[in-house]
């Protein structure tokens, strides 16, 4: 396995991704006491990855498994939001005396996000309108080794999978944009939120809220608010009194981040 470090930028707490990753039902690595272990299909559809990840000090350092080992160790970046200069996020809750609290007792908990933008649409259409525990059945019964299959070997699969034709079609279709390119994150980053929104409800079964999922929980935005999410509204009005809008305004250029800082806590 190759070695690497990462070095944070703005404060960063390995445990607190560890603990978010234990806690978050997709599934996202396995935890210990002091590391994160992280197995994905690497995005440009290379082959499978393993990353481990622990913390020395300020240092996170990594060991890594894969055929692209650099796009695979970017990729683990993104994951724990590594990827993001997050060197003004403590100053916000200086500014902010909740978002402050919620910080320093989360350990300036950061994203966890889905291994990939095509990850994260293939669960939207497993998981819509599907009990939870039956969603992760589907989901393990696509992967190998705990990894989700690549967008080939998706629309080869059929007879494999216990789903209703029109969602079979909808997988389906995730995976032509995969290949096609339409959900790398590199341009999805890039483009204006709505912009980015509104392609991804291009695709069949992924509404507004998976949308939102896919953009704020895969791609990896900073600072785009997760207003469709109910549970943050009612979180924000009972500690700040406030509608959500208003004290959003407050959290920029961190938004996304503490939508999901606030929402953990809910």
């Amino acid at each position: 396995m190759g070695a690497f470090t990462l070095e944070p930028r703005g404060p960063f707490t390995l445990s607190s991704a560890a603990r978010f990753i234990a806690g978050w039902p997709p599934g996202q690595g396995e935890v210990g006491d002091d590391q994160v272990q992280l197995r994905f299909l690497v995005d440009d559809w290379s082959g499978p990855a393993h990353v481990v990840l622990t913390q020395d000090g300020d240092v996170v350092r990594g060991s890594v498994a894969a055929d692209n080992e650099e796009r695979a160790i970017a990729q683990a970046a993104r994951i724990v939001s590594l990827d993001h200069d997050g060197s003004g996020y403590a100053a916000l809750g200086e500014r902010d005396p909740v978002v402050g609290e919620l910080q320093r007792t989360s350990g300036y908990l950061r994203p966890v996000l889905f291994h990939s933008p095509y990850e994260a649409a293939a669960w939207s259409i497993i998981s819509a309108r599907t009990r939870h525990e039956q969603a992760v059945k589907v989901r393990d019964a696509l992967s190998r080794g705990g990894i989700f299959p690549a967008p080939e070997r998706l629309l080869a699969l059929r007879a494999q999978l216990a789903l209703p034709d029109a969602k079979l079609a909808r997988l389906h279709a995730v995976a032509e944009a995969a290949l096609e390119g339409r959900l790398d994150r590199e341009p999805l980053l890039a483009a204006e939120p709505e912009d980015a929104l509104t392609q991804l409800q291009e695709l069949p079964g992924i509404g507004p809220f998976y949308a939102g999922l896919i953009l704020l929980r895969a791609v990896g935005t900073t600072d785009v608010l997760a207003a469709g999410e109910p549970r943050l509204k009612k979180a924000v009005e009972q500690r700040y009194g406030k509608p959500l809008e208003t004290v959003a305004e407050t959290w920029r250029p961190f938004r996304t981040w503490v939508s999901v800082l606030m929402r953990a806590h809910a």
